[in-house]
C-alpha cells in the first residue's frame, strides 16, 4: 500500500528530524505535492526512496521546506527602535558584552544587520552573534555573506557603504561583520536551546508553525532569556498570551522576560 501523508512525514522525521506536524498542513502538503510532481516521481514513497538515495535531491528537499525570505534591516522602524531603545538598555542592564542568538537566520541577512546595529553602541570586536538554521545549505550561503541589490535596499547608506563591496550585480559583505558572528545547525522544533541570552532574534518563521508549536518556541525562548532579556519577533507576528508566559511587552516586536 503506498505512503498516505502521515507516513510520510513520520519517514520525514526519521531521516530527517524535521517534524512536519508542527507546519500548517494544508500549506506544507501543497508545497511538498509541487516538489513531488516536480522531482518526476510517483507519490510520498518513491520521494521518500529517491530522497534516502540522492543526496542532492535530499539537500533540494530540506532546502525547499526551509523558508528563505530575508532581507537587511527588514522593516526598518522596528531597526530604529533596537537602535534607538532596546541595545542602549540592554547596554546598560548587562554591558557591553551581550549574549545575542539569531535563530532561524537564513542566509544571514539578520544577524549580519545585528552587527552593523551594534557596531553603533558597541566596538565591532565585542560584538559576537550566534547565527542557527535548520538548513546547512543556508548557513554556506550566509557564510559567503553575497546579496542582490533588492536584500540590502534597507541598509542604512552609511553601513553599506563602509560594509559592502559590489562584485558584478551583487554586494559582498565585508570580512570584519562576517568575523562577529558563528554559525550553526540548530532545529528550533527539536534541539536544545541555549541560555542566558540577552537578546534573541527570531523574525518571521513561526507563522508557518501550528500553535502549539509557536506556544513550545516562544515558552523555549523566554527559558533562553536571562531574566530583562529581549525576544525580537517579526512584524506577521504576535505573543497573544505574554503575560500568561511571564513576558513583558515594549511594543508589538519586542518582548522583555519578567
Amino acid at each position: 500500500m503506498a505512503y498516505d501523508y502521515e507516513q510520510f512525514k513520520k519517514a520525514i522525521f526519521d531521516l530527517t528530524k524535521i517534524d512536519l506536524s508542527s507546519y500548517k498542513e494544508r500549506q506544507m502538503k501543497r508545497r511538498i505535492d509541487a516538489l513531488i510532481s516536480k522531482s518526476g516521481v510517483a507519490g510520498y514513497e518513491e520521494y521518500v526512496k529517491l530522497i534516502k538515495t540522492d543526496n542532492a535531491r535530499f539537500e533540494e528537499f530540506v532546502t525547499y521546506l526551509t523558508i528563505n525570505v530575508s532581507e537587511f534591516y527588514r522593516n526598518p522602524d522596528q531597526w530604529k527602535y533596537l537602535d534607538e531603545v532596546i541595545i542602549p538598555e540592554l547596554i546598560q542592564k548587562f554591558g557591553k558584552n551581550l549574549k545575542i542568538w539569531s535563530a532561524a537566520c537564513s542566509t544571514g541577512d539578520e544577524p549580519y544587520s545585528l552587527v552593523m546595529a551594534l557596531s553603533k553602541h558597541i566596538p565591532l570586536n565585542q560584538i559576537k552573534i550566534v547565527a542557527t538554521d535548520l538548513d546547512k545549505q543556508i548557513i554556506e550561503k550566509a557564510k559567503a555573506g553575497l546579496y542582490n541589490e533588492k536584500s540590502i535596499v534597507s541598509v542604512p547608506k552609511d553601513l553599506k557603504e563602509k560594509y559592502f563591496t559590489k562584485i558584478g550585480p551583487s554586494y559582498k559583505i565585508s570580512d570584519e561583520i562576517k568575523a562577529r558572528v558563528e554559525f550553526k545547525e540548530h532545529n528550533l522544533l527539536k534541539d536544545t536551546y541555549p541560555r542566558d541570552y540577552h537578546l534573541i532574534v527570531c523574525r518571521n518563521v513561526l507563522i508557518y508553525f501550528t500553535e502549539e508549536a509557536k506556544d513550545a518556541v516562544f515558552i523555549k525562548f523566554r527559558d533562553s532569556l536571562a531574566k530583562g532579556g529581549i525576544l525580537f519577533i517579526g512584524s506577521t507576528e504576535q505573543i497573544m498570551n505574554y503575560k500568561e508566559i511571564e513576558f513583558g511587552r515594549k511594543n508589538s516586536f519586542f518582548y522583555e522576560r519578567v
